[in-house]
């Protein structure tokens, strides 16, 4: 029996992902993104996304038809994001798949967001190894997952309990006159910059906090101890050094999550940790991975950086490992969770 060929769609932010998998090859991954329409707000607007996504669907699933050179006739199922992410960007995705499904007669799987950013790495690394640990890193989710089983069996250690990392980059990025979105930036002015010239707080690692938050993140404290030093500095006539600011901020973003992803491997007995979302594309991140899992004997799985940001292949990498299982599918009358729960991997 043929490998299943997958049809995933993704739309839970402002990028509109079509991605096309067979078995774990990946045969298509168009984007069509919206960024450069919210750039003037500083921020994603949601009406602006979910219009975005209307005008690009279409012509984005036509161009990953072409990239695969296949039919939409020859896809065996489609998945799509349900949740988590903004409730009207959700909701033109899965009106498209639900469309599909019904016009080719597919089963369709309603999957989840997160769960679908750990699956992706199986298209460059292969097989993920049961269990794992996944942090995920992007602009609105920091997450610590235990994973038992990509496809039912995702449970949820540890995340932010305030500003998740990439928003908190957006945000000093903003501070500093970087343009959005600020992790690019900040990674580009870090380059250039001691990371050691300014010693900022690494929220909730007290002793203290740990017996409370082992696991969580927070980095609303941090976000405005940056502020107040710039303020500060420039109050007293003085320059303000962006790229040691920079360097100075993304190294405590990166050290608080390293230190709670390396305590989840070590704790939970599991030697393989997996990076996913938007902020580890960071080359900060990946390098200081890389060198604290070689100290501590634990396999790194990091996707190349276009696979970490959203887009439709880790949707149908997840559909394809579903299919692949035989995982139910969901219910056509499934609804969009704009909070899904990472113990929900599929949609009912």
């Amino acid at each position: 029996m043929s490998e299943p060929l997958i049809l995933g769609i993704e739309t839970s932010c402002d990028e509109t992902g079509i991605g096309i998998v067979r078995g774990t090859t990946l045969l298509a991954d168009e984007v069509a993104s919206s960024v450069d329409e919210h750039a003037r707000f500083g921020g994603v607007v949601p009406e602006i996304a979910s219009r975005a996504h209307l005008e690009a669907m279409v012509p984005t699933i036509e161009r990953a038809c072409k990239t695969a050179n296949i039919k939409l006739a020859d896809v065996d199922a489609i998945a799509v994001t349900s949740g988590p992410g903004l409730a009207g960007a959700l909701l033109v995705g899965v009106a498209a798949a639900k469309s599909l499904a019904v016009a080719l007669g597919k089963p369709i799987y309603g999957v989840n967001h997160l769960a679908a950013h750990v699956c992706v790495d199986q298209l460059e690394h292969g097989p993920l190894d049961e269990p794992s640990v996944a942090m995920l890193v992007s602009g609105g989710h920091s997450s610590l997952l235990l994973v038992p089983d990509i496809t039912e069996d995702v449970i949820q250690l540890g995340q932010t309990i305030d500003d998740a990392a990439g928003e908190a980059f957006d945000k000093i990025a903003r501070v500093l006159g970087l343009p959005f979105p600020g992790g690019p930036y900040i990674d580009k002015a870090a380059q250039s910059g001691n990371p050691e010239a300014i010693d900022f707080p690494r929220g909730l690692t007290t002793p203290k906090d740990l017996a409370k938050h082992r696991f969580d993140v927070s980095f609303s404290g941090l976000k405005t101890a940056v502020a107040r030093w710039i303020e500060t500095e420039q109050r007293n006539g003085n320059a303000v050094m962006v790229n040691d600011v920079a360097a100075s901020f993304q190294e405590a973003i990166v050290d608080v999550l390293l230190r709670k992803a390396i305590d989840a491997c070590l704790s939970n007995d599991v030697g393989t940790l997996v990076i996913g979302g938007g902020v580890a594309a960071n080359s900060r991140l990946r390098a200081e991975a890389a060198h604290r899992c070689l100290e501590h004997n634990i396999s790194l799985r990091i996707p190349r950086p276009g696979l970490c940001t959203d887009n439709g292949a880790m949707v149908a990498a997840l559909g394809s490992e579903l299919v692949k299982r035989g995982r139910d599918a969901s219910q056509l009358s499934f609804a969009t969770d704009s909070s899904m729960n990472i113990k929900d991997v599929v949609a009912k």
